[in-house]
């Protein structure tokens, strides 16, 4: 029962894993794409290393599995936006695919002070 448990996580996780793969390939631009690495991988993962902690057949396993896991779900999303920012900044954004560019204002904002201005109060 557990090995067939495994087994099927280990489909599961791998399918997820290709789906990220096949939709950093196919999807358009800069942002879909950052959506596919992040989504489906941090799922993919957390199969495959629930896969790996039951094959172990150890409860010290299922702590490791869920901190690597953890570890993942707490970078992938910091490291999306910062991708999909820089993305931003630079112009590797397909336009027409955004239904509103909220971000516009504020990067023309700061485009034009010549940066963020922060004020020093004098005590």
């Amino acid at each position: 029962m557990l090995d067939g448990t495994a087994a099927l996580f280990l489909v599961v996780g791998g399918l997820m894993s290709l789906a990220a793969g096949i939709g950093l390939v196919r999807f358009p631009d800069l942002h879909s794409r950052m959506h596919a690495a992040t989504k489906p991988q941090v799922l993919g993962l957390l199969m495959l290393v629930l896969a790996a902690a039951i094959m172990w057949r150890s409860w010290s396993w299922v702590a490791i599995a869920l901190l690597a896991w953890g570890l993942m779900i707490l970078t992938a999303p910091v490291s999306a936006h910062v991708v999909g920012r820089a993305g931003y900044r630079t112009k590797h954004m397909r336009a027409d695919l955004l239904a509103d560019d909220e971000l516009a204002t504020a990067v023309d904002r700061v485009s034009r002070h010549g940066g963020v201005r922060r004020e020093v109060k004098d005590d």
